[in-house]
């Protein structure tokens, strides 16, 4: 008999234990009806709503992204000056450039920063990126962005190369050849003899001082 009682409590406990997890299933079942409001984390309301769908349909859907965030790298290459100070202070050499210095001014960016090296190559390799933001940092002209994109896996790691250069190879091998005529016509231009005195530069500006009391 006590055998018998004992196995009828067990039976006892397991069924109430299963019945009130059912009923805590099917209580969350009737509040998540509706989807829960997707906030920011900087939304003062980003804890207030407690019950509704917390799934999202990615990638249809997608939670709201921080500003400051730092995602994939995009450089705009009309604003670039290929200064290098990117690749300079990239701590894991994730991006590479091939300057190719122009003869004269080439263009000025949206800022008005003049341009004279052409960017026969400039590659992000992301899939050596740490995130740390620094070449977004010192970039003169802020051409080098961090975007909201964060999704851009691949199965090849070699597709994380990304190149912004827009130079074809005619072009690269033609402004190459233009820069190496300029500078042989610039090493046999003579020098003036060592005893001649160069002539000074006129001044474009020579300013006018009045007498005192005039």
């Amino acid at each position: 008999m006590e055998q018998k009682s004992g196995y009828w409590q067990n039976v006892h406990k397991a069924t109430r234990s299963v019945l009130g997890g059912l009923r805590l299933t099917f209580r969350h079942m009737l509040k998540a009806r509706k989807s829960a409001a997707n906030h920011s984390i900087r939304s003062n309301a980003y804890f207030d709503q407690q019950e509704g769908i917390a799934t999202i349909q990615y990638p249809h859907v997608s939670l709201p992204l921080p500003d400051n965030g730092r995602y994939k790298l995009h450089n705009e290459i009309d604003d670039c000056i290929v200064c290098d100070k990117c690749a300079k202070i990239c701590p894991v050499n994730c991006i590479t450039i091939e300057p190719i210095k122009a003869i004269e001014e080439i263009g000025r960016t949206s800022d008005g920063t003049p341009k004279r090296i052409y960017a026969a190559k400039f590659d992000i390799d992301m899939g050596k990126c740490c995130f740390c933001g620094l070449c977004t940092t010192v970039c003169p002209t802020e051409c080098l962005t961090m975007t909201k994109t964060y999704d851009f896996s691949v199965f090849d790691i070699r597709e994380h190369n990304y190149a912004f250069a827009e130079m074809s190879a005619d072009q690269i091998a033609g402004k190459k050849k233009e820069l190496e005529e300029h500078q042989k016509a610039k090493a046999t231009q003579t020098p003036p003899p060592s005893g001649e005195p160069q002539k000074a530069a006129r001044p474009v500006f020579k300013p006018k001082i009045k007498p005192p009391g005039a």
